[in-house]
């Protein structure tokens, strides 16, 4: 039994195909479908039922998994203490986030970072909630920045920060003279909203079913820059985290909290329980900490001040 069919194995139980497996591990389907023959030949046992094009995993099949991962992980734990023994901090970490997140709160995280760990790569990796739950569920992200709550027993989650979801108006709408605007004016409002599939366009349409209402959504995106724009032009109004706010946007749309209970999202950090945190990872999650705790100091300080300018 060798450490390459266990990942190959694995890889055909995540995916659920041979062909996504092989592409997956970067080696032709032959040779891995040879590979998990032979670990088959060797245990005296069927893991995969083919059917048609797809790879079901037997009793064997499912009975053998959390044993190869198992193994896996202790490999890779012993590989990264040994790594580890040197006195400087290098190697990579891959870091998965939501598209909601990466491009306002990674920037700064990873610049200051990088200053001070010069020796460790950071590669970010942007998808929806369900495709990064499952790349940190199968060990293939370090780190993943994702929008609580998570149902996952394989995975350890920590809050980092919690920020307000803030009403984007075109300007000059009604609504943009008020200070601050009630969930009963939003109801004859139209939504621009994410994709489904994206987190922030499901809390937008929870928050407004919490509220007794169900939103006329007159159009969706996969990118906030894109919604911004188009609330620019009039199109409707949305919900955006505080994060995403900037003032040199030439689009930018005006932006009003909502009263009590306001929209929010909290932020965290999660990890998969069984992979070896190397050096580079734990140095990069300590400073993630550091850094959020100061970023969201300066949300609340940014809030504070609107809301005095918006009284006067």
């Amino acid at each position: 039994m060798e450490l390459h069919q266990l990942r190959y194995f694995l890889a055909v139980s995540r995916t659920g195909s041979f062909s996504r497996a092989a592409d997956e591990c970067h080696v032709s389907q032959p040779s891995l479908s040879q590979q998990i023959l032979k670990l088959e030949g060797e245990l005296g046992l069927r893991l995969f039922d083919r059917l048609n094009r797809r790879a079901v995993m037997t009793p064997a099949g499912e009975a053998f998994a959390g044993s190869a991962e198992r193994i896996l992980a202790e490999v890779d734990a012993a590989q990264g203490r040994v790594r580890d023994a040197g006195t400087e901090v290098g190697g990579t970490v891959v870091v998965g986030a939501l598209p909601t997140i990466a491009p306002y709160l990674l920037p700064g995280v990873i610049s200051s970072f990088c200053e001070k760990f010069p020796e460790v790569q950071v590669v970010v990796h942007e998808d929806i909630t369900a495709q990064l739950v499952k790349q940190a569920e199968s060990s293939n992200l370090d780190l993943a920045l994702l929008v609580l709550p998570i149902a996952s027993t394989l995975l350890e989650q920590e809050p980092l920060m919690t920020e307000e979801l803030l009403l984007a108006l075109p300007p000059g709408h009604a609504l943009a003279r008020k200070k601050e605007v009630c969930t009963s004016d939003l109801r004859a409002e139209r939504f621009i909203l994410m994709r489904e599939g994206h987190r922030l366009g499901d809390l937008a349409l929870d928050f407004c079913s919490r509220n007794d209402f169900h939103p006329h959504v007159s159009c969706r995106s996969a990118q906030i820059e894109t919604m911004l724009a188009l609330v620019h032009t009039g199109l409707g109004v949305s919900l955006i985290p505080a994060m995403a706010r900037s003032e040199g946007r030439p689009l930018e749309p005006v932006y009003r909290s909502i009263t009590e209970p306001r929209p929010r999202r909290t932020i965290g950090v999660f990890w998969h329980k069984q992979r070896y945190q190397n050096r580079a990872t734990a140095e990069f999650l300590n400073h993630l900490r550091r850094t959020t705790i100061s970023k969201q100091d300066t949300q609340r300080r940014k809030a504070a001040r609107s809301r005095i300018k918006g009284e006067r």
